[in-house]
């Protein structure tokens, strides 16, 4: 059972990272609601932008989710092959990628305001406060990629620690400093008024660099001998020429296309949730967002699957491999087993926490069995996707997106050709039953062309040179 306890320690961590995140999101949306409206801007407006502002870095950081899994599963091999120095090289390219595109974010910022806006529709009021807000954030660019790849790294060094501490700093920095530097602080002798909504933004920004900071002294105290002795200019220089260089990029342009992909179903549920009315977007949304609620535990598994798939295949442990593969299943299928079981059973309650209004909670209520159907197929495919990170095989990857991807779109236009009244008296109600159709087929896509594949990702060379039986 040794497998399982490496599992667990590379997965429990991850675990406790991730169940911070949809914290943050809504401490910063509390101090928006908490802030004085009294000025131009009114309190619905100021929800408005965060949220707005919030997606808008989350299509645009999609976009380099390349720079996480492209170092993570090659740091992963190179660990099993007991490749040190490569794993340095890795980091180290990673981190000069990293820092490139974020130049290149901070120089196009305003080309990408605009795209997006052709896109996102809301008032401008709204449009005018998450401008602010993504004018600020962008800043923090250079530090958000950087932990991406540190993240990667650390994943790949079979550390599940390190990414888990950076994570709570981010995230406990986040939601401190946006509380004081938007809403200020009063402690006797010292006070503060708080600098509004700019001060949400600002207070990410310091959280972004205080986490890069952290990460950086781990890497220094934790790695600095193992991994960096000798690691000099030269190496630095040289960690961006050569075959494994190629590799690199030819990866990371498969997981771009893939990341393209994702975005093209985000953008696409969200746009026509949004054509039939505000009510099928807000029910959308909100069910999208407890559906996805198992994937902060999922991901973990995913995370442990990737780090030693990863390591055995460095080594050539083809018996370490599978028995990874199959007790990485195991847990993952039993969190799906335990998400559909909470929404078997507390899928109301779940509404209600997420909304007061009735005609969201109503609505929403018809579309639950959805959620019962969504763990089993997410968990599968988000399994696989940290198997094939592990065995960095990205084209497998890349092109299983694409065939889920098109597969989502021809089911909401078959769908919709086939749907009774599918003229002007096609109801919202019907369409949401058609996306999440689409969304549910797209994870079913993918998990088989995956499987299909997997026979293909087994097949490495033994210690000895020759393929194992």
């Amino acid at each position: 059972m040794g497998i399982n306890r490496e599992i667990l320690r590379l997965a429990i961590p991850s675990i406790l990272a991730n169940i911070t995140v949809p914290i943050v999101g809504m401490v910063d949306i509390a101090v928006a609601g908490h802030l004085d409206p009294a000025g131009a801007a009114s309190a619905a407006a100021l929800i408005g932008g965060i949220a707005i502002g919030t997606m808008l870095f989350d299509l645009l950081y999609w976009n380099f989710g390349f720079l996480r899994i492209g170092t993570g599963g090659l740091t992963a091999q190179a660990y099993g092959r007991d490749d040190m120095t490569a794993s340095a090289g890795i980091l180290t390219r990673g981190i000069g990628i990293a820092l490139a595109c974020a130049a290149i974010v901070i120089v196009l910022q305003s080309a990408f305001l605009k795209g997006a806006f052709l896109v996102v529709d809301c008032t401008p009021e709204v449009r005018e406060l998450a401008t602010r807000y993504f004018s600020i954030r962008i800043w923090a660019a250079p530090a958000t990629l950087s932990l991406m790849a540190f993240k990667g790294w650390f994943i790949g060094m079979q550390d599940g620690i390190s990414p888990m501490v950076t994570d709570l700093v981010v995230n406990i920095m986040n939601t401190v400093l946006s509380i004081i530097l938007a809403l200020g602080m009063d402690a006797g002798t010292f006070s503060f008024r708080g600098m509004g909504f700019d001060g949400i933004a600002i207070g990410t920004v310091i959280a972004q660099y205080s986490g890069l900071a952290s990460a950086i002294a781990i890497c220094l105290s934790k790695y600095r001998r193992k991994v960096f002795s000798g690691f000099g200019i030269s190496a630095v220089t040289g960690s961006f020429k050569g075959k494994e260089t190629g590799r690199f990029f030819r990866m990371n342009a498969d997981l771009f296309i893939r990341s393209l992909c994702f975005i093209c179903i985000y953008i696409g549920f969200t746009t026509i949730a949004a054509h039939y009315g505000d009510l099928v977007l807000a029910a959308g949304s909100i069910l999208m967002k407890i559906m996805m609620l198992f994937s902060y535990f999922t991901d973990g598994f995913a995370y442990a699957g990737e780090a030693l798939t990863g390591r055995f295949i460095g080594c050539r442990d083809r018996m370490g491999f599978k028995d990874t593969v199959k007790w990485v299943f195991i847990w993952s299928m039993g969190i799906a087993v335990l998400f559909m079981v909470i929404y078997a059973t507390a899928g109301d309650s779940l509404l209600r926490i997420m909304t007061s209004d009735k005609d969201v909670i109503d609505m929403s209520g018809h579309y639950l069995l959805w959620l019962l159907l969504m763990p089993v197929a997410g968990c599968a495919a988000f399994t696989w996707d940290g198997i094939y990170i592990g065995a960095t095989a990205s084209r497998t990857m890349r092109n299983a997106m694409l065939w889920a991807t098109a597969g989502f779109f021809a089911i909401w236009v078959a769908g919709r050709a086939a749907c009774p009244g599918n003229g002007t008296g096609f109801s919202g109600a019907a369409a949401l039953h058609i996306l999440l159709a689409a969304y549910f087929a797209h994870l079913i896509i993918r998990t088989a062309y995956l499987s299909a594949k997997y026979p293909s990702i087994i097949s490495f060379q033994s210690p000895s040179g020759h393929k194992k039986p």
